[in-house]
């Protein structure tokens, strides 16, 4: 049993953290969705490690016992919205760190139009004015599920929740095409 003030690490590090293609690659992942460090990106990463690993040991299975695990591990990635309602097991394998960075709560929040910049997207969440079926979320990388996504919205209680705020006023003139 670990100390509790000491919680268990939920990423990986790179293996060769120094080579300049696994750099550029961070990079531009960190700024195309506004992660605040690696250590995001890692999480990430080493999730769909374990999805991909879950379904190699699936093919090396009996098929009386691969069939349950095998729907288990498909309607979970089926319900974050991962996978498509019509993919099978060879599809996991074909993931990457991008389908899962997209299902991301800043990453929704951005491309349903409720910020204007991926960055303004983390800042509104952190900042309690974003709600997921009226129920504040506080935290950037929270995973939304498939049901989830048309739920969300400004938090009743958020002064965003007004069509008149300056800043919803400015992201609608972005949407539009002016400024």
């Amino acid at each position: 049993m670990g100390d509790p003030k000491k919680p268990k690490k939920k990423y990986e590090t790179p293996r060769f953290p120094w080579r300049s293609d696994v750099l550029e690659s961070e990079i531009r992942l960190l700024g195309e969705y506004g992660l605040r460090n690696k250590r995001e990106l890692w999480r990430c990463k080493t999730m769909l490690s374990k999805f991909r690993g879950i379904a190699r040991s699936l093919f090396g299975m009996p098929s009386s016992k691969r069939k349950i695990l095998e729907a288990q591990l498909l309607n979970k990635l089926k319900r974050m919205g991962i996978l498509s309602e019509n993919a099978v097991l060879d599809d996991v394998l074909d993931l990457t760190v991008e389908s899962i960075l997209e299902r991301r709560l800043q990453t929704l929040v951005f491309k349903k139009g409720l910020a204007k910049t991926i960055h303004q997207a983390r800042q509104l969440i952190v900042h309690g004015h974003i709600a997921i079926d009226g129920r504040k979320v506080f935290s950037p990388g929270y995973l939304v599920l498939k049901d989830e996504e048309d739920k969300i919205e400004y938090a009743p209680t958020s002064p965003l929740n007004n069509p008149e705020h300056p800043i919803r006023v400015a992201i609608e003139v972005e949407a539009k095409g002016g400024a």
